[in-house]
């Protein structure tokens, strides 16, 4: 039997149920999972508040990590660590939310040596993309002690991009509507905090530049903000569109200043650049983890955590151990 949150068309609406892990899609590689997390889109979907899940019944959960317990393929074994972010795992496939899911060999990276399953998913999508971030600067060309501005700094993305900035030894600012996390964002190695509201109202297509570079988790509004703020030849990580799909800037950014706007998309993320950033976030300093507020729940727990997110009054990371009652 495995035990998953399944997800139902009626609102849509979450139960816990127990099925016979022959009802598991057929695929190579059969993993008991450790550790999910939860997400924004997993948030979404969830809460039915967004057109992340298209049939029904499902099980959301857009990465997990855990150990192999049977396997087709040539590339795993039984007993490997592994972790599984993208492929529309959580979307178009049956996630992490559950105790045993079947995946494709194609879909997982091996877990670090060094790094835990749970440490694994406290980085989860969130700490990889805050990762390919930060190499997607850097490849760009930001220079060391370059000052960078952090956008939704309190959620997965963000705190994970402060920390591991700081960590590099480059100076971040923090942007954040919650006056009551400020304290925590310093902590995390922000050296300064900008209100929200600085970036996310009207504003003019240049103004007076402020930053080297940025990691962007918000989109629309806030993304014009920012582009609008950037010193010369100022880098944009973008990785988030919760703020919404439209851009109201104009050109002059990247051509007046030459902006770099830089994409950045986990999912679409080839193999090798997934395992090198997961080699590079286990050598993070096992401090910058205990550093981060975490919350640990059961499958019970996940409708009210998600709820929690879309209204803002979740930071950190949410951690699903499909273990806990």
């Amino acid at each position: 039997m495995a035990r998953v949150v399944m997800l139902r068309d009626q609102e849509p609406r979450c139960q816990i149920e127990e099925i016979d892990a022959n009802d598991l899609p057929e695929r190579s590689v059969s993993v008991d999972i450790d550790y999910s997390d939860l997400n924004y889109k997993d948030a979404l979907a969830v809460t039915g508040k967004g057109k992340i899940v298209r049939d029904y019944p499902f099980v959301p959960g857009i990465d997990f990590a855990g150990t192999v317990r049977e396997s087709r393929s040539d590339h795993y074994a039984a007993g490997d660590k592994v972790i599984l972010t993208g492929w529309g795992v959580g979307e178009r496939h049956w996630g992490g939310f559950a105790e045993t899911m079947n995946v494709d060999a194609d879909w997982l990276v091996p877990c670090p040596d060094d790094l835990s399953t749970r440490d694994a998913m406290l980085l989860g999508t969130a700490g990889l993309t805050a990762m390919l971030s930060v190499i997607q600067l850097e490849q760009a060309g930001l220079a060391a002690g370059g000052k960078v501005l952090v956008t939704g700094a309190t959620g997965g993305v963000g705190s994970w991009a402060v920390q591991m900035l700081a960590q590099l030894g480059y100076d971040v600012e923090a942007v954040t509507g919650k006056a009551e996390q400020h304290h925590w964002l310093e902590e995390l190695g922000a050296s300064q905090i900008v209100p929200r509201s600085e970036l996310d109202g009207d504003t003019r297509p240049l103004e007076k530049g402020r930053w080297d570079a940025a990691v962007d988790t918000v989109g629309g509004q806030m993304l014009a903000g920012v582009l609008a703020r950037m010193n010369y030849q100022g880098r944009v990580a973008a990785v988030g569109l919760a703020g919404g799909t439209d851009l109201p800037t104009t050109v002059m950014p990247f051509i007046l200043r030459g902006v770099s706007l830089l994409g950045v998309e986990s999912v679409m993320a080839p193999f090798e650049q997934r395992q090198a950033a997961w080699q590079r976030l286990a050598s993070l300093p096992r401090d910058l983890f205990t550093r981060m507020q975490t919350e640990e729940i059961g499958f019970d727990q996940v409708v009210e955590q998600a709820e929690a997110m879309l209204a803002g009054k979740t930071y950190g990371r949410v951690l699903i151990n499909p273990q806990q009652r």
